[in-house]
């Protein structure tokens, strides 16, 4: 077997398990924290020790793992499918690609273009936190078969594919302001928007790497790479 799919599957347990224990402790406090101030309010004593094989928790418990499970096994397929990462394609993988999965974002790019290392560098970082989306690339001088067929003519160009039909598309940076320094949280709002990725809620989303120290540093990345070329 390989290693790394070892690896990967006891990671995948291992958080399981964690996230399982946890819920299953913050349930508890929450279900023990309202019949402490409901029998608060009638001056009734709460035994702690009843709560712990309360069956209501136990039910949320069971309920809370399933859950759990079933999203580990999405993560499990979805990465098999080459979710979860910002990946480059050829011509030929490409029906395959965008009909495999529900909901595919291609990239046709030009490797010496400006905007397009810009776009790449915002789809990378979407790429990460929306796993249940394909993230792919093509390069347009590489694919001129494709690039005709979907009548492409301005790059960047993103086109959403839908159950393997390309949908809606961004072309250049009409739809982010049309100028070069936007935020990966503007192109993920667009996408939001779109139907294409769905909308998560973190604690720290604040300060989730959007700011304006992000887009200088996602700015001064594609410069570098633009040298090096």
């Amino acid at each position: 077997m390989d290693p790394n799919a070892v690896k990967s599957t006891l990671s995948n347990l291992a958080f399981g398990n964690v996230m399982a224990a946890a819920a299953r402790d913050y349930q508890k406090e929450l279900l023990a924290q309202e019949k402490v101030q409901a029998s608060s309010s009638s001056n009734q004593e709460v035994d702690l020790d009843d709560l712990m094989d309360d069956p209501e928790l136990e039910k949320l418990h069971a309920d809370r793992i399933a859950a759990l499970k079933k999203e580990a096994e999405k993560r499990q397929e979805w990465k098999k499918k080459g979710h979860g990462e910002y990946r480059e394609i050829t011509e030929g993988d490409f029906l395959a690609e965008v009909t495999g999965s529900e909901k595919v974002i291609c990239h046709f790019y030009h490797k010496e273009f400006y905007r397009c290392k810009i776009m790449d560098k915002h789809l990378k970082s979407l790429s990460l936190k929306h796993i249940d989306t394909k993230f792919i690339k093509l390069d347009a001088e590489n694919a001129p078969f494709f690039v005709a067929k979907l009548a492409i003519k301005t790059l960047p160009c993103v086109i959403l594919f839908r159950q393997g039909v390309a949908g809606d598309r961004l072309i250049g940076f009409q739809d982010l302001g049309g100028k070069d320094e936007f935020s990966t949280r503007t192109l993920e709002a667009l996408l939001i928007k779109k139907g294409i990725i769905d909308e998560k809620k973190y604690e720290d989303d604040e300060n989730d790497g959007y700011d304006e120290n992000t887009r200088r540093t996602v700015r001064s990345s594609v410069v570098a790479d633009s040298d090096s070329d």
